[in-house]
């Protein structure tokens, strides 16, 4: 789905159709004998990484999000099984194609607790800010409500040990000590980086429907003031024909009643 599938992934979203997709991010190229891949971060060693990936970690999830009518989510069972199946669920019933990134341990990753802990490592992936959970739902936007939803915490984990805790990462730390302080750095620093664009966009979202509701609440001020003003120009008119003294009672009340910009336009009446 990262690399040599990309280009077919891309397509089928792009179609608009009525498509699910369901990416098991393992991170590496698993079924061929876990190769580098652009889903790889930096710092893991992999085939053809031997001294760990220099580069971080490609975002497909935003690449997505950029089309603006795919539903797009990242999940992790192990982390947040609720937020899991909400969003199964939202991506089921989009009208549109959606994709679904979940983060997947593999054995590739040497887990030094095991595969049987693969739902811990993928808890600590989250608490640690390694792996984020977020949705993104275009019918949100349609009904003018924030489309984009950040799931995670704020990140409490040590990332370090996160790491360590993979031999993937573990190991080079003993070949190569001094290239690995560099690396964990950048790749601690890429999920941090990436994480703010998370928080950016939910944010982002959230000034431009403010700005939206109003603007539609400054709109309809601006009706009610016109219908406002339009009523008592019929109320002069139906009241012209009493006395002078009766119209200024009617005007007093109306006055207190009112909101101040119509006791103006009484005023100018």
């Amino acid at each position: 789905a990262y690399d040599i599938g990309f280009g077919g992934l891309d397509h089928v979203l792009a179609s608009g159709e009525d498509i699910n997709v369901l990416v098991l991010d393992t991170e590496v190229y698993s079924n061929t004998g876990g190769q580098s891949s652009k889903s790889t971060p930096a710092a893991a060693i992999a085939k053809f990484a031997a001294a760990g990936k220099k580069t971080k970690k490609k975002d497909l999830g935003m690449i997505a999000v950029s089309y603006g009518y795919i539903y797009v989510a990242q999940i992790a069972l192990g982390a947040d099984m609720n937020q899991a199946v909400k969003a199964i669920h939202e991506a089921e019933s989009y009208p549109g194609p959606s994709l679904i990134i979940a983060y997947a341990p593999c054995i590739n990753h040497g887990i030094k607790a095991g595969m049987g802990e693969a739902s811990a490592e993928q808890k600590a992936a989250v608490e640690c800010g390694y792996w984020c959970n977020w949705r993104y739902d275009p019918r949100l936007l349609d009904a003018g409500k924030n489309p984009f939803h950040l799931d995670s915490r704020e990140p409490k984990g040590d990332f370090r040990k996160f790491l360590l805790g993979e031999v993937r990462y573990a190991s080079l730390q003993k070949l190569f000590p001094q290239e690995a302080e560099a690396l964990f750095e950048k790749t601690e620093k890429d999920a941090r980086a990436r994480r703010q664009s998370y928080v950016r966009i939910q944010k982002s979202f959230d000034l431009e429907m403010q700005e939206h509701q109003a603007a539609a609440g400054q709109k309809l001020r601006h009706i009610h003031v016109q219908l406002t003003k339009e009523v008592i120009v019929c109320f002069y008119l139906l009241l012209s024909s009493f006395s002078d003294s009766f119209l200024l009672v009617i005007c007093k009340y109306l006055a207190c009643v009112i909101q101040k910009p119509q006791q103006l336009l009484i005023a100018r009446l």
